[in-house]
């Protein structure tokens, strides 16, 4: 069943977050659904604008149906990730998507702001919410692109101006995450202290971190042992997560760590069945793998066990 996005961050607020999953293609769809289903959780799938034309938009769309219609007691709402104006605005009329992220962060405040409103007074004409972003995180995903060095924490001071001049639903925090496996050095970790200082500038508003895949170091390991070359990635102490949400982050992003049990599962089936061909049954061992680390992850979030209950919350 697909539904608001903010019916699942009301849900939420307070008490866990979201679990919001990139998917590109058919197996990643059914590992996640299932994964969710094991583990009885509402999630959000997110299409970037990359996954939306590694194949096509039309053909990604269809398999999440058809997942809803093979998973019926899937509770989850559709996002466009990191889109543009032109993506949000197709998104949005396409009337498949229950939200859509506008990312306008590397303008100026008062640009920001401005494409931000007129892509949240197209959406909210649809029922479609908005997420926006302000400050911005380092790394690299897919066409974002953020030095370090330009990379900047979200200023607390200027976070009601811009969520009550642009109009959006749920505010993209940067708080010391990044986007890619290399998100850490030594011990940092996130900026509880800026979260914090947001929530009060913010009370009750939904906050969303962004870059949040914990890489953990087990399947860097693997992947390593089976060829790869990923020294030094690090990843968000999943630990962090409920802390996070009590201060009012309904949503965390995650889309590293699906890419890692891919690279795993594949690398080490080229390894060890050199003879094999057949791109099926590494797809098999991938499905599963991923939907033991979807519930994996969602006991770290918290929305494990929280189906039936936001579920009647909806319903009611």
């Amino acid at each position: 069943m697909i539904v608001s996005t903010q019916k699942l961050f009301e849900h939420a607020y307070g008490k866990y977050a979201v679990g919001a999953y990139n998917i590109n293609n058919a197996e990643q769809i059914m590992g996640l659904f299932k994964g969710n289903m094991d583990s009885k959780a509402p999630f959000i799938v997110q299409l970037s604008k990359g996954a939306r034309s590694y194949t096509d938009k039309r053909l990604l769309e269809a398999m999440i149906r058809a997942a809803d219609e093979i998973f019926p007691d899937a509770v989850f709402a559709v996002h466009l990730d990191h889109g543009d104006e032109e993506a949000c605005m197709d998104c949005i009329e396409s009337g498949f998507y229950s939200s859509v992220m506008i990312d306008a962060s590397h303008a100026e405040f008062d640009e920001n702001i401005a494409i931000c409103k007129r892509v949240a007074d197209a959406a909210h004409a649809k029922n479609i919410s908005v997420e926006a972003e302000l400050g911005q995180l380092g790394g690299v995903e897919e066409h974002i692109q953020v030095d370090e060095a330009d990379a900047k924490l979200t200023d607390p001071a200027q976070a009601k101006e811009f969520v009550e001049r642009s109009g959006v639903d749920s505010l993209a925090c940067a708080i010391g995450t990044s986007h890619g496996a290399f998100k850490f050095s030594g011990t940092q970790g996130l900026h509880f202290d800026v979260l914090e200082d947001i929530q009060k500038e913010l009370p009750g508003f939904p906050l969303v971190m962004h870059g949040s895949s914990s890489v953990p170091q087990d399947e860097v390991e693997r992947i390593n042992a089976a060829g790869g070359k990923m020294g030094g990635a690090k990843g968000v102490d999943a630990a962090q997560f409920i802390p996070a949400s009590k201060l009012g982050v309904t949503k965390i992003n995650i889309d590293t760590d699906g890419r890692l049990v891919w690279c795993r599962v594949h690398r080490e089936s080229f390894r060890d069945n050199p003879e094999i061909f057949d791109l099926r049954p590494a797809g098999k061992i991938f499905m599963e793998e991923y939907a033991k680390y979807i519930a994996h992850k969602n006991e770290a979030l918290g929305s494990a066990g929280q189906l039936d209950s936001v579920r009647e919350f909806i319903n009611a």
